[in-house]
């Protein structure tokens, strides 16, 4: 059952949102086919016309709806960002537009076409190959004036044929109303659809500049430890060379300074990569209610802490509610998430992340953010377990034995 589902709930939101666009968008070809071209073949929309005509017609309008399906699919993706601007094949889909309507027209007048069927056809081309077209467009200001357009050439040709004024004013007003409707129906897909994109964008985004920052925070902690230090040492080098030179007593002492600069230096860098691995657990725990909230969300801390936990502890959880955290903005399209973390007077430390959302197998080979987080567990006895638990939920669990912790709490 996985294998027939995966195919969705493996996908992001995006892709989700996307293909259900795309989806709905090509069961229009269907519906105009049914809707407008079936009953040309019939003796009822069509009784007085021959045979030829009515077939000719029909393989018409189907070729003007797959057409207006590849240019929806070609704008769908220029909305996206994957392909320019459908320029050629907006121009071919609004020409057979115009062509199909005004061939109705003139059925219509000569008397092939009921007059009962007429509109319904010319407002049904219309108003799909308008919704083609407004996709097509940038700027909203152009998409409002697709179906004005499509009116007023739809009120050109009824005068041109002499068709009575009643007739001319229905056509026109049922292909503004009805080119409206579908302008603002694409338009609005199209809208949706980026804006979706663009959030699933600024979340990766997010999550890119986050180690960016911590790389800089870093890098400046290092800066500012060996800058100084090797400045110093590079000066009272220079200075033990030329007493050295003049054969001066005083070259020694100054070689023993920069000695102990290097390992006073050694000593502070050592201190910047271990503050750099230590997490903070309370830190750890706010930023991921944070994180996850700024990316739509819903997520709960339960912090159950009857005693407080050692530094080896807290460093250990806070690395895995970080690793958590990351894995739940990358993997999955999470609605929830819930952080329990359990710490009783007597017992063992518990950390539980759970969120929906899973998918049922894994996108892609496993990664070794679990794989480092159980060594840091093993060197305090602990464990982690990390699986799905139905319901498209996943769980990531810690636990550090009690007896370790209070072993910690001695030696501290």
């Amino acid at each position: 059952m996985s294998r027939l589902t995966g195919w969705w709930s493996n996908r992001s939101s995006a892709a989700k949102v996307e293909l259900y666009t795309r989806c709905s968008i090509h069961f229009f070809v269907l519906i105009e086919i049914a809707s407008f071209g079936l009953p040309l073949v019939g003796s009822a929309a069509m009784r007085t016309s021959s045979r030829p005509v009515s077939v000719v017609f029909f393989l018409a309008l189907c070729a003007h709806s797959v057409l207006v399906g590849f240019l929806s699919s070609r704008a769908l993706d220029r909305v996206v960002g994957r392909r320019g601007q459908p320029v050629r094949l907006a121009v071919a889909t609004t020409v057979l537009t115009a062509v199909a309507c005004v061939a109705a027209l003139i059925l219509r007048k000569t008397g092939h076409i009921d007059p009962s069927a007429a509109p319904s056809l010319v407002i049904g081309i219309s108003c799909f190959g308008t919704g083609a077209v407004v996709l097509c467009l940038k700027r909203v200001r152009h998409m409002w004036g697709v179906a004005p357009a499509a009116a007023l050439g739809t009120t050109a040709a009824t005068a041109v044929l002499g068709l009575p004024l009643g007739e001319v004013v229905g056509y026109t007003v049922g292909v503004l109303l009805a080119g409206l409707f579908m302008s603002m129906a694409y338009g609005f897909s199209g809208w949706l659809l980026n804006t979706v994109w663009e959030l699933d964008r600024s979340r990766e985004a997010q999550s890119r500049l986050a180690v960016a920052e911590e790389r800089l925070r870093f890098g400046r902690d290092l800066h500012d430890v060996m800058g100084r230090n090797l400045a110093v040492i590079a000066l009272k080098s220079e200075l033990a060379v030329q007493l050295a030179r003049r054969e001066r007593p005083e070259a020694v002492d100054q070689m023993i300074e920069v000695q102990r600069i290097a390992q006073e230096s050694q000593r502070e860098v050592r201190d910047v990569v271990r503050g750099y691995r230590e997490a903070d657990l309370a830190v750890e725990l706010e930023g991921a209610r944070g994180v996850l909230s700024a990316a739509g969300m819903d997520c709960r801390v339960d912090f159950e802490a009857g005693r407080a936990l050692p530094s080896e502890v807290q460093s250990a959880l806070g690395w895995v509610v970080r690793e958590a955290t990351t894995n739940v903005l990358r993997h999955g399209d999470a609605q929830s998430c819930l952080i329990r973390l359990t710490a009783p007077e007597a017992g063992s430390v518990t950390l539980v992340v759970e969120n929906d959302g899973a998918p049922d197998s894994p996108a892609g080979p496993p990664g070794s953010g679990l794989a480092g987080l159980r060594e840091r567990l093993a060197v305090l006895d602990g464990t982690l377990r990390a699986g799905p638990v139905g319901g498209g939920r996943f769980r990531l669990c810690a636990e550090i034995p009690s007896a370790h912790v209070q072993e910690l709490e001695v030696r501290v």
